[in-house]
């Protein structure tokens, strides 16, 4: 059984709390397995702030490795007819930060991510080369459109553990503009923050586990990775972020913090970039794909 630490306490908001009117709210809760919360500012807040609750729940339906979702059915049998349109945008999304990455990162990777689990659970150790080899991952085996999402190769699956919370963040944010809110700070385990604090300061941002510092935010996102942040083995020295290019654990960097546009874009870049060097994150960003990168050497 793979240990859990919660590496990504990114602690948002906790400088204006105190400050807060009367008028605001804030929610805590779960988002696929994080602890989440909305800090909003409004009126209406209580009722905002319960569609989002709802919109979360929704697209855990569709994302989630645990619950009858569209994922799981996927998994199982190599196919998804009729895909949700937010299941097409993230798989879109997916596509197009794999290519940037070099294939670093590849939601494929969960037959091997399941491999890693289930041997250091029984046995302790890792899975041997051969184990390794004969698990099909590889992002060019995904085909996907409106009419059905498939595998070309047996026994895969994907995760969109690296990328989803992120997407939902987005999501929730794209329903408070719908709205007209122009001040939230949404957290589902990745951070997006739309316009400004209570105090009418940035939303303050620090993370856990850190020491780099971190600008505040406003109108962008922010997500951060850590390799050790869960790890296989008890001893804690053998991380979740497996290398989909190699098949083994990797980690350029203890842990890696993202700001960019989207909060998708951030925790799926933040997952690729703990896996690659300084050269290849400089690389992948030509083009302004994401702003301020943060990273913390071990």
């Amino acid at each position: 059984m793979t240990t859990r630490r919660r590496f990504l306490t990114i602690l948002a908001g906790a400088a204006v709390l105190p400050t807060l009117t009367n008028a605001a709210a804030r929610w805590q809760g779960i988002a696929l397995g994080a602890k989440a919360q909305i800090i909003l500012d409004h009126p209406g807040a209580d009722a905002l702030i319960a569609s989002a609750v709802a919109e979360i729940s929704r697209l855990e339906g569709l994302f989630s490795l645990h619950q009858n979702s569209q994922l799981t059915r996927l998994n199982a049998a190599g196919s998804l007819a009729n895909p949700a349109p937010e299941m097409l945008e993230l798989l879109s999304i997916c596509s197009a930060i794999n290519a940037r990455t070099g294939g670093a990162f590849d939601p494929t990777i969960q037959p091997l991510w399941a491999l890693y689990a289930e041997r250091f659970a029984a046995t302790g150790t890792a899975p041997t080369a051969v184990q390794i080899a004969a698990r099909n991952i590889g992002w060019q085996h995904v085909h996907f459109s409106p009419v059905e999402v498939s595998f070309a190769k047996p026994d895969m699956a994907l995760t969109l553990n690296g990328i989803a919370q992120g997407y939902i963040a987005d999501k929730v944010a794209a329903l408070f503009r719908v709205e007209g809110v122009e001040n939230v700070l949404i957290d589902t385990g990745e951070i997006m923050a739309l316009g400004v604090a209570p105090d009418g300061a940035a939303w303050p941002v620090t993370i856990a586990n850190s020491n780099s510092q971190i600008a505040p935010l406003s109108n962008a996102a922010i997500a951060t990775s850590a390799p050790l942040g869960t790890s296989f083995d008890a001893a804690a020295t053998v991380g979740h972020i497996l290398d989909p290019r190699t098949g083994q654990p990797g980690g350029h960097w203890a842990q890696v913090s993202v700001s960019a546009t989207t909060a998708a874009l951030a925790d799926g870049l933040s997952t690729a970039f703990c896996l690659m060097s300084a050269v290849e994150i400089q690389t992948a960003g030509e083009g302004g794909v994401y702003g301020v990168v943060t990273i913390d050497i071990a």
